[in-house]
């Protein structure tokens, strides 16, 4: 059994990551770079390399890529940095008094750190999921059954209008499929962007030909011997389909933390059941959570504040790495940033977008499905952007939301700029 990692020299402590994407990978790596000498272990569920995820309902999907092209690291540059990978192996707990995690196979890994990354698992419906043809999207091995599935298929429901939803809509749409969009909300991914994005989003399949059947939910998933056949809704009505991707959401993968003094917040809380840390990350003694499965404490906006963005794990990463080597942690500062590719509309994101907030375009129109627009909270302070064809331009209002700047002062400032006295 090891000891508090804040004894004797913390660079040559063994640390233990669990999870084997984006987060994990960048927390061996911020490891070495802030000098640490000592032993690196990641434990990854899947059986291939760590990979990025946001060509999964892309490029990968689409066939435009070959899975490797996704590859985050390959095993010459693990081995150079002498990061120790463990694939095909499930944690099933940790002791945290015991300084040690055990395998699904039963063996006991003992640590000095102990990085949890082991991210999001998709939701599903409480039905149909045994049936050929119904999938979820959430790793390599998911997007893959899906391509092959819809070689065979015409007819796609979709059931969920979120991101995901709506980007694999629009390749199997690209692929010459009948795709239906099913959501319970009236316009795709209306919760984040707000009904003004959601229109447009909502006119653009439209304009593809993708059938949205919006306001309504799903009661039953039909088949015929074992495979499905249909999407029976709540008004009664059966859209054909002989595939289904259910993209209804992800939660915090934390059920093997469940027995264990890891503290956990309340599934609807702001952290949304996540791993409870502090502002540097650390959830309790030795332990630490980054990426999408962790829960910052945010002193700024005094709530504990889960973001599934690749920057915030990247910026996670960097500061725990320092916490554990004994140096002060950096505090994330950059914002949460998306985007999303359906059909010719790159629609990109910084911020905290919501439907509840002030919507304002500020340049160009959508109806162009060229802007930059601003969400703004109660006090007319910018909290997030949203735009697409205007880049440049939303790196500027990007700094806005950094400066804490309220919309009318922006935009003042803007005036000054583009018109000097």
């Amino acid at each position: 059994m090891t000891g508090d990692v804040s004894a004797g020299n913390a660079s040559t402590k063994k640390v233990v990551i669990v999870g084997a994407g984006p987060a994990g990978i960048a927390a061996a790596d911020a490891l070495r770079a802030e000098g640490h000498a000592g032993e690196i272990l990641i434990f990854g569920e899947e059986r291939h390399a760590p990979y990025d995820r946001p060509p999964l309902s892309k490029q990968i999907l689409a066939g435009t890529w070959l899975p490797e092209k996704a590859q985050l690291r390959s095993d010459d540059q693990l081995a150079a940095a002498e990061v120790s990978l463990h694939l095909s192996v499930k944690v099933a707990s940790v002791d945290v008094e015991a300084h040690q995690v055990t395998l699904e196979s039963g063996e006991q890994v003992a640590y000095d750190a102990l990085i949890l990354a082991s991210g999001v698992t998709a939701r599903e419906l409480p039905f149909g999921h045994h049936l050929e043809g119904v999938h979820v999207m959430r790793t390599l091995d998911d997007a893959l059954s899906l391509q092959i599935n819809l070689e065979t298929s015409q007819h796609l429901a979709v059931i969920g209008a979120g991101f995901l939803g709506a980007e694999v809509a629009a390749v199997a749409r690209s692929l010459g499929k009948e795709v239906t969009m099913i959501d319970p909300l009236e316009l795709p991914m209306q919760n984040v962007v707000g009904d003004e994005v959601g229109s447009m989003i909502a006119d653009l399949h439209r304009h593809h030909g993708v059938n949205l059947e919006l306001g309504h939910g799903v009661s039953s998933i039909e088949d015929s011997s074992g495979r499905a056949t249909g999407v029976t809704l709540d008004d009664g009505r059966t859209v054909p389909a002989d595939a289904a991707l259910v993209a209804v959401g992800a939660r915090p993968a934390v059920d093997w933390l469940r027995s264990s003094s890891v503290p956990l917040t309340a599934p609807n809380d702001p952290g949304a059941g996540g791993v409870r840390c502090d502002s540097s990350g650390r959830a309790t003694d030795d332990v630490w959570a980054i990426g999408d499965v962790a829960a910052w404490w945010d002193p700024t906006q005094e709530r504990y504040v889960r973001v599934e963005h690749r920057m915030t794990a990247n910026e996670h990463a960097r500061s725990c790495a320092r916490d554990i080597l004994g140096l002060t942690p950096t505090a994330p500062k950059s914002l949460p940033y998306f985007w999303s590719d359906q059909y010719d509309l790159k629609l990109r994101s910084f911020g905290f977008p919501s439907r509840q907030a002030g919507f304002h375009v500020i340049e160009g129109d959508l109806e162009d499905r060229r802007f930059v627009a601003t969400y703004t909270d109660e006090s007319d302070r910018i909290v997030g952007i949203i735009g697409a064809g205007m880049f440049k331009a939303m790196n500027w209002w990007r700094q806005q939301i950094l400066d804490g700047q309220t919309l009318s002062d922006a935009l003042s400032i803007k005036h000054s700029a583009e018109n000097p006295a």
